[in-house]
């Protein structure tokens, strides 16, 4: 990172600072909350966590390098010099806004309810050909995470892309205030975290927050397929620049070409050129995300030749609709994290292949007092695509059971042969339907229900570590 004082720094975080006055000069080589990631001459934030308090592990940070600690609490004489704060954690935002502002750095700030992470993947990807770009790492989008993905950024940085990830009003102000976007990217208003936000209409206020502190010259990029998005008017007067697949999108795909697993084959529209490219990873949603990469890369002056290098230089990260081959069966690990709207998106996924189809599912977190209701809507997705075997884990995930039965009853009812529940109706074209209260049920059982050829989806909220039934089914 570019050198803070730590006479600097207690300034920026309202902090008082305790020790030798001639250190107070000194500059930090690093910002971390992770005793463990401590170097030399970094600055150690005291976070208070479930498990650990970070006060605690104060002396063993000096011994490992730390030059300074910002402490809650009143450290008494110290041989170490501290900087006394009233909150870490808002010391933490506030350095990091501090520290953003002294940087001369492009920010594309990205948020929305489905796809924030592989739309940052993307237009990082795209935005790699012609910058040296600094993005997100792993789920770095919060109140600790963004400020430490900022403290990443080094004087040759030229871009960062950054996820917001939220749950409730106000989060995105805070998060924005820090980050300072030149570009806003929203991929869409779908419904996840409706426990705080309750509606999508307070997903869409939640969400555009961010406009409210992003450079006044910058650009706002919508998905202009989008209802919510497309229709909604900014603030600070900024006209929206659109990508999706209908005619009023100034970036946008036509001659779209579906090669199942294989991935997607577009031509490109911009407002004054066309080319084609391959996306590798599979999905419809994945060609949403390649708009929003072209749209940004043009924004920021990158050629159709640099856009397309980018797109087909994409490859998927572990959890987030990764295509893993075994002998056995072809995985999509898409288990990072769910909710109703990236449930029916993997599915599809799923649905595209030419094998016998099976869909792990969990359950979603976050989804309010419609929970059921949602994860039956999922369900009977599962059932309708003709999805050949549906296995729900966990309490919540019976729901999505008790819709994809609905489905099967349906279809029984209307002379259409689709089994319930029978190991035999799997063979066919119908949905055999499974629940289990845990992995380890399941596990016991799933070499009676999976097949060798099969392709299976393995998708849940983060919570369900689903992880470990991906690493399952790659050793069997």
């Amino acid at each position: 990172m570019k050198h803070m004082t730590l006479a600097e720094i207690a300034k920026a975080c309202r902090g008082t600072y305790h020790g030798d006055g001639l250190l107070a000069a000194q500059e930090v080589s690093s910002v971390t909350i992770d005793s463990r990631k401590v170097q030399k001459g970094s600055l150690f934030i005291a976070i208070k966590g479930a498990r650990v308090d970070g006060h605690d592990l104060i002396p063993q940070t000096v011994e490992a390098g730390a030059l300074c600690a910002l402490s809650e609490k009143n450290l008494g004489e110290t041989a170490f010099p501290y900087i006394r704060v009233d909150s870490c954690r808002q010391a933490l935002k506030d350095l990091a806004e501090h520290y953003r502002r002294s940087l001369d750095v492009k920010v594309v700030g990205i948020s929305g309810s489905v796809g924030k992470t592989s739309t940052k993947e993307m237009i990082a990807s795209v935005l790699s050909q012609k910058y040296c770009v600094l993005k997100t790492e792993g789920n770095f989008n919060n109140e600790v995470g963004l400020p430490l993905t900022v403290f990443n950024l080094r004087e040759e940085h030229q871009v960062a892309v950054l996820e917001m990830g939220i749950s409730d009003f106000g989060e995105m102000t805070r998060l924005a205030r820090i980050a300072r976007p030149d570009l806003c990217v929203i991929t869409n208003i779908g419904c996840a975290h409706l426990e705080q936000l309750k509606n999508r209409d307070g997903i869409l206020k939640a969400k555009t927050e961010m406009l409210a502190f992003m450079n006044p010259k910058g650009h706002i990029v919508f998905n202009g397929d989008d209802d919510k998005l497309s229709t909604f008017l900014p603030e600070n007067g900024l006209r929206p620049v659109y990508f999706g697949l209908g005619e009023h999108c100034s970036f946008r795909a036509e001659h779209v070409e579906d090669q199942g697993l294989r991935g997607t084959d577009a031509e490109f529209v911009t407002p004054d050129s066309r080319f084609t490219a391959h996306i590798s990873i599979p999905g419809s949603h994945m060609v949403h995300n390649a708009m929003a990469g072209t749209a940004v890369g043009r924004l920021l002056g990158l050629t159709d030749a640099e856009i397309r290098a980018g797109i087909e230089a994409l490859v998927p990260l572990a959890g987030r609709n990764h295509l893993i081959e075994t002998e056995r069966f072809t995985i999509i690990d898409d288990c990072y994290n769910a909710n109703p709207a990236s449930m029916k998106a993997s599915l599809d996924v799923l649905a595209k292949a030419d094998t016998r189809t099976a869909a792990i599912l969990g359950n979603m977190g976050e989804l309010g007092e419609n929970w059921k209701a949602l994860h039956q809507e999922v369900g009977r997705y599962a059932a309708e695509l003709g999805i050949h075997v549906l296995v729900c884990i966990g309490e919540m995930a019976e729901e999505i059971a008790e819709g994809a039965r609905k489905v099967c009853k349906a279809q029984v009812s209307a002379g259409r042969d689709f089994g319930l529940e029978s190991a035999a109706a799997s063979d066919t074209e119908s949905t055999a339907v499974y629940h289990y209260q845990t992995k380890a049920d399941f596990l016991a059982d799933a070499g009676a229900l999976l097949k060798t050829g099969d392709s299976i989806l393995v998708k849940a909220s983060h919570m369900m570590e689903f992880p470990e039934i991906v690493e399952f089914l790659e050793k069997n």
